[in-house]
């Protein structure tokens, strides 16, 4: 080409979730099953919406006005709806106004990170979300700033390491959270969410807060939202209907702005992030309206509470299965519907393997793994393979970690244990074939 085409930032794109889909299929051409557990799609693992909230959409669709174009920011009286919800909670306040809404999450994400400045950066979570990550280091064309969450301390952040790297890095405008925390499955502690705050608040910081996973709390965890502790400072939370409905197929997704008017470039940010929106014209409308709809029925909070307990119901099922496992760093789940294992220093060694009966799925797997990759890459290679059961590498969640997500996501208890028995004894296997 006369140019070159990509921006340097270019590079800094990936989705390991998606990714390994690619190999899947090739797997799963040669006749083997796979077990998806490298997606939070609640419908692919067989969950069932009420019949009252499929009929709630279904009225809608029927009306011939869900088809029109809404307003850039979203539908009024759905904002108004969720500026309502969130005054409730008793902390900082906002008004429609401070409501845009978008196609998912991650065009929301994608709209915060193109417009600051490609000299100032976010610092996020590590084990990071790659929508985050990526979208974050594309703007600024250099890898992720992260702090680290310590799996020897249930996955809670480490404030030393947040606040040092603040500190020394004065490119560093915002700290982005994950509350409840997508990979890990850890809920903030509200002690934690303080000290973040009062780290923006000295270093004159703005926070970010994906909330897509909010409500879905168990096992006596409590989440709190940005709101409930942001105080003065400037603030955006990320939420949306894909996880908790869940409505992953609607991609409706909102950012609600706090304390937007406290600072000068934080008000242009937001200001900035909205006309995008006018741009574009609007975002998806049926789900918009169908959010005052179901969110406000009385049936919805009952629904999701049992949707809660058969999560936290699943996550102590495989905690019994891989928890006592001696080669794995395990932390159960109170929130979201992941858990991240890692493997203790020194157990994944070269030339470690699964016996992979099938001839030419060996060799793929055999080819894959020829090539210079991280050990828990290899890992979960064999484990597709051998076990059919798809995972996702944590290495490619920004982080010198090794080991592998999951999901907590199966409805049917039997195959939820097939596919974590199979998972574990995969493992021991692996981690014994090398002396």
């Amino acid at each position: 080409m006369r140019q070159p085409l990509l921006s340097e930032g270019a590079k800094e794109l990936s989705y390991e979730i998606r990714e390994i889909v690619k190999k899947a299929e090739q797997i799963k051409a040669e006749g083997q099953t796979i077990y998806w557990e490298n997606i939070g799609d609640p419908i692919q693992k067989n969950h069932i919406l009420p019949e009252w909230i499929r009929e709630i959409i279904a009225d809608l669709a029927r009306q011939n006005d869900s088809y029109g174009y809404c307003p850039s920011k979203g539908i009024l009286e759905t904002r108004k709806f969720l500026a309502e919800q969130t005054n409730a909670r008793g902390g900082v306040k906002i008004t429609a106004d401070d409501i845009c809404f978008f196609n998912g999450l991650g065009d929301a994400i994608g709209k915060v990170y193109q417009y600051i400045t490609p000299t100032s950066r976010v610092i996020g979570p590590s084990p990071a979300y790659s929508t985050h990550s990526s979208a974050e280091a594309a703007h600024a064309s250099h890898e992720p700033i992260t702090y680290k969450l310590d799996p020897n301390n249930k996955w809670y952040p480490d404030l030393d390491d947040l606040y040092n790297k603040v500190k020394y890095n004065p490119n560093v405008v915002g700290i982005l959270l994950i509350n409840p925390d997508n990979p890990t499955g850890m809920v903030y502690p509200l002690d934690t969410l303080k000290r973040i705050v009062a780290i923006a608040r000295e270093f004159k910081l703005f926070l970010v807060c994906d909330e897509i996973y909010l409500n879905i709390t168990y096992n006596g965890a409590k989440t709190y939202a940005l709101a409930d502790i942001i105080e003065d400072v400037p603030g955006i939370a990320m939420k949306g209907i894909s996880k908790e409905l869940p409505w992953p197929g609607a991609r409706c997704g909102w950012m609600e702005y706090y304390n937007r008017t406290v600072d000068h470039d934080f008000s242009r940010l937001c200001a900035a992030i909205d006309n995008a929106k006018m741009i574009e014209v609007c975002s998806t409308k049926l789900p918009q309206l169908a959010i005052p709809k179901i969110l406000g029925d009385p049936r919805f909070k009952v629904y999701r509470e049992e949707t809660n307990q058969r999560i936290g119901r699943r996550s102590k099922i495989i905690s019994e299965i891989l928890g006592a496992v001696p080669e794995l760093m395990f932390n159960e789940t109170f929130g979201a519907f992941y858990n991240t294992i890692i493997f203790k220093e020194g157990t994944l060694k070269p030339g470690q393997k699964m016996k992979i009966e099938n001839e030419v799925v060996r060799k793929k797997v055999e080819s894959w793994v020829s090539e210079n990759i991280q050990f828990d890459k290899r890992f979960v290679y064999y484990l597709l393979g051998a076990k059919g059961v798809c995972v996702v590498p944590i290495s490619s969640f920004c982080s010198e970690l090794q080991g592998f997500r999951v999901t907590l996501l199966e409805e049917d208890e039997a195959t939820l244990i097939k596919i974590f028995s199979s998972i574990r004894d995969g493992i021991v296997e692996y981690l014994h074939s090398v002396n």
